[in-house]
């Protein structure tokens, strides 16, 4: 039973990385596994059974969402952007409260405040920046194309760890999204397989790095400072509630939406609060 409850949360997870504005490591807050895996991470060789048992059914989850949900999530996005943003609005809304439990029992010093404040202008900044209309082109890629396939790759990792900021809306900002999501979909194309795969190894061993590097320094900040790290994460999380919102204030909803997009809300918030709290 365990094991599909991490698959679970590795679908639920595996969806947030393809959307734009919705941040994966938010929801591995919100569903309760956030610490496990930075741990997980940083010491996945020291108990390679151990880390196998969380990394294993949380990837399967994520290879499953990728593969079976994306092009439903994105046809629902554009033919239903209020329920299917409020659903995962719960998710986010749903584990507030076990997070909440890391840091009520604290002293309210000013500066926990401060560093709240911090992180959540943090996501509000990069909430409003503009992507831009520049995409890069894979095209004749020399040796600097390559590094920036790696640099980026490291930057896009970081951002799937540190909660609040979507890895997607970062690709965007910098021109990587649209050509990396095109080059994953080409994979089946078997008469363009080297040279997708020359794009997208040193893409991954980026990520793979980055993920190692920023989970190091995560996993030090709530060892040595853990209640700070929790309000600084408590300001990324509730911020990205507003990153998440924005796309749609150019948008209009009838009263229908309205009210499945209310429904969606609880039952979100219901199955991120369960599954937050059989973590």
């Amino acid at each position: 039973m365990e094991y599909l409850i991490l698959i679970l949360k590795g679908m639920i997870i595996g969806i947030a990385n393809i959307i734009p504005g919705v941040s994966g490591g938010t929801l591995m807050i919100t569903l309760g596994i956030y610490q496990d895996v930075i741990e997980t991470i940083s010491h996945f060789f020291q108990n390679i059974k151990k880390s196998l048992k969380l990394v294993i059914p949380i990837g399967i989850g994520m290879v499953l969402s990728i593969l079976i949900l994306s092009k439903i999530i994105s046809v629902c996005l554009d033919k239903y952007p209020f329920p299917t943003t409020f659903f995962f609005i719960g998710l986010i809304v749903g584990g507030i409260p076990l997070l909440w439990k890391k840091v009520s029992a604290s002293k309210y010093k000013y500066n926990n405040w401060l560093i709240f404040l911090i992180t959540f202008g943090i996501v509000l900044t990069f909430t409003f920046l503009k992507s831009g209309d520049y995409v890069v082109s894979f095209d004749n890629l020399d040796l600097f194309g390559y590094i920036g396939l790696f640099i980026v790759g490291m930057l896009s990792a970081a951002t799937m760890v540190i909660p609040g900021i979507s890895g997607s809306f970062v690709l965007m900002l910098v021109g990587y999204y649209e050509p990396i999501v095109n080059t994953i979909k080409d994979l089946t194309n078997f008469s363009l397989l080297s040279h997708n795969l020359l794009i997208l190894v040193p893409f991954g061993i980026g990520i793979l790095i980055g993920i190692v590097l920023v989970a190091k320094l995560i996993e030090w900040l709530l060892k040595k400072y853990p209640i700070k790290t929790y309000y600084g994460v408590l300001g990324f999380v509730l911020a990205s509630i507003v990153s998440i919102i924005k796309p749609l204030l150019s948008s209009s909803a009838n009263v229908l939406e309205i009210i499945i997009s209310i429904i969606l809300v609880i039952v979100g918030g219901l199955i991120a609060y369960k599954l937050g709290d059989r973590a």
